[in-house]
């Protein structure tokens, strides 16, 4: 009896033994060593492990940074504190490009500016409920309101008012796209900062539909006005919706002040300084006049320079164009 409870014990001890040292053999062949900045990087990264980076996590960042498979500036949350210490650790240069904030394009969303088709009584969040019959607010490209977006945000950027509408608080957001891709209809981007001219409407319904379903009372309707009044090229229609293209934008206001609907959001309005030649300084270049999308700038070669204030649009690009420093907003 004995003898039938010990043979078992000692052959599975015996394997144990065996493999135990099989595995140590394996764990000394094959052993990779880690590379020290590994650890610094993911010492230096805020944890979030929001996946802005494009990662899954910090630690996956850290390794790919220090692998040479990724670049030292994509951590939204760490800004550029976390890449300054990043370039340190690697021995490389610091470039942080412009800082990016989380934008709501919605004007409608709120239980004031929603009207509903149906109660919806089921799972509590936007991407359940869009998938009952495209959800349960008329318009079928806005906010269906059960704020998936508030619930993905980590860094509590985003609070909901007494009307259930969601409010972005810029100096909280660290752009790093959670919110971006919980929303099921797509109606959050990151754009720059300074951006301060934004569309705040998704519809790609047309005409007198999008005024029918839209509480808010300022969709897009798909007019085109405000991209054939922008002076840059900035603005285009895409399946009837406006789009700013962020990289020619010039924060002019010009189609916010054209939108029949006041789809269009101006940070600015009613207060953009007008662009002023200091005539002692101006050597008539014509660079400023060259430069004006507005056509306000006129004058002669080697002539002091002349600003229709009307057509000045504020943008401020002969300011940053003219070489002597001859003009000033004011």
């Amino acid at each position: 009896m004995l003898e039938t409870i010990l043979i078992p014990i000692g052959v599975v001890g015996g394997l144990g033994l065996l493999y135990g040292l099989g595995l140590a053999i394996a764990s000394k062949k094959f052993h990779v060593e880690i590379d020290a900045r590994v650890e610094q990087v993911l010492s230096v990264l805020p944890g979030a492990n929001c996946g802005a980076c494009g990662k899954a996590g910090c630690a996956g960042y850290a390794e790919a940074i220090v692998s040479g498979g990724s670049a030292i500036n994509l951590c939204a949350p760490g800004g550029a504190n976390a890449v300054a210490l990043i370039a340190g650790i690697m021995g490389q240069t610091a470039t942080v490009g412009e800082r990016k904030v989380a934008y709501y394009h919605c004007a409608s969303g709120g239980t004031n500016t929603t009207k509903f088709k149906y109660e919806y009584q089921g799972i509590s969040t936007c991407k359940a409920a869009v998938n009952v019959s495209q959800g349960p607010n008329l318009c079928t490209y806005g906010c269906v309101g059960l704020n998936d977006c508030f619930v993905a945000c980590k860094f509590d950027a985003i609070t909901i008012d007494e009307n259930n509408q969601r409010i972005i608080d810029e100096d909280k957001c660290t752009a790093c796209g959670a919110c971006v891709k919980a929303c099921p209809r797509h109606l959050i981007e990151l754009i720059p900062v300074s951006k301060i001219v934004r569309i705040k409407c998704s519809s790609h319904d047309f005409g007198a539909v999008p005024k029918q379903v839209c509480g808010a009372g300022h969709p897009c309707i798909g007019c085109g006005i405000c991209a054939k009044n922008c002076p840059v090229d900035a603005i285009t229609m895409v399946d009837q919706l406006a789009v700013i293209d962020y990289t020619k934008c010039i924060n002019c206001g010009i189609c916010a002040t054209k939108c029949p609907t006041k789809a269009i959001e101006d940070a600015l309005a009613g207060m953009r300084k007008k662009a002023e030649i200091i005539e002692e300084k101006c050597i008539g270049c014509t660079i400023c006049a060259k430069n004006c999308p507005a056509g306000a700038i006129t004058g002669n070669l080697k002539e002091v320079h002349h600003i229709d204030k009307d057509k000045c649009v504020g943008c401020e690009i002969c300011v940053k164009k003219c070489p002597k420093d001859a003009i000033v907003m004011k």
